[in-house]
């Protein structure tokens, strides 16, 4: 047998290998374009009820989680003539079912009766609706 078909075979065999990792291999615009899909989020609405009794509002409500290890905190503060709840849903690091969950709050303040209440999850802006 010649050794020359012996080297051109394997020339052939190794430009095969290379051209099928290189078609394999992801490419870094791949990547970017994927984790920037991934962190667009979109702030949850919130549900509220509120309880006026002697000045003080408390305020019960709940939002929706993106998993049931999640918890949520929420904090009232009078705002220029409106409440303002915060409520706060920090980021999971543990691993849990990505399953969105609702999650229930409840904070006071003092104010006027019949002032109006807005929220913000995580500080973004969310719409409200009355429970």
């Amino acid at each position: 047998m010649n050794h020359k078909h012996l080297w051109i075979g394997a020339a052939v065999i190794a430009l095969v290998l290379v051209i099928g990792f290189m078609l394999s291999v992801p490419h870094t615009h791949d990547v970017a374009s994927t984790s920037l899909s991934q962190t667009a989020t979109i702030t949850p609405p919130v549900s509220i009820h509120d309880v006026f009794k002697k000045g003080t509002h408390t305020i019960t409500g709940s939002v929706n989680a993106p998993n049931s290890c999640s918890s949520a905190t929420a904090q009232a503060s009078l705002n220029g003539g409106t409440i303002v709840v915060a409520v706060s849903i920090p980021e999971d690091t543990g691993v849990c079912l990505q399953l969105p969950t609702k999650i229930n709050f409840s904070t006071t303040v003092a104010a006027p009766a019949n002032t109006p209440i807005t929220a913000t999850v995580n500080g973004s802006v969310a719409s409200t609706s009355a429970i």
